[in-house]
């Protein structure tokens, strides 16, 4: 099992101000590590990479957004915007890889359920030919369950905020 307070192999230590070490570096996950984690595919897959993963801290998604996305064609005919749920939900699903990767070999197979959502704000639309930067980070760990801030920005500025809950499970046993 990985441990958030020490690095994977070829991972750089992250420590606070005081020298701790808070985090382990360990990259980025391209397409195909995102789906080896989540079970979400098209069309409800909404992350196409995560970059920068601190395990147990923070990381950061790109969704590159497309016309072809099935969304647009009624929300809205004629001015395209992404709904403001499936933003928090690229933004969950960033946590969600997060979180699985900071368990290791713990969260191989399991699940990560939204709980709650607090705190959601949006700011500017995001269209067609956007690359959407979105940011997470833990803002408590407990174990099965964990909260996140979460920030959707495009070029920088800000389109979606929230908070969230998270838990993590194991799959439905399947009948």
């Amino acid at each position: 099992m990985s441990d958030a307070a020490s690095p994977e192999a070829g991972a750089s230590a992250v420590t606070d101000g005081g020298g701790a070490v808070v985090g382990a570096v360990v990259g980025a996950a391209d397409i195909l590590a995102v789906m080896a984690l989540l079970p979400h595919r098209f069309p409800m897959l909404l992350v196409d990479r995560v970059e920068d993963i601190i395990l147990g801290v923070s990381a950061r998604g790109i969704k590159a957004v497309s016309i072809n996305e099935p969304f647009f064609a009624g929300h809205f005919p004629g001015r395209p915007i992404m709904p403001g749920v499936l933003i928090i939900e690229a933004l969950a699903q960033t946590a969600g890889v997060l979180a699985l990767k900071t368990l290791g070999d713990a969260g191989r197979g399991k699940l990560v359920y939204f709980m709650a959502i607090d705190g959601a704000k949006f700011r500017i639309p995001v269209e067609p030919g956007c690359l959407l930067d979105l940011k997470v980070e833990f803002t408590q760990n407990r174990g099965r369950i964990s909260k996140f801030s979460g920030r959707a920005e495009i070029n920088g500025k800000l389109a979606a905020e929230c908070s969230f809950t998270a838990m993590i499970a194991d799959p439905p046993a399947s009948a």
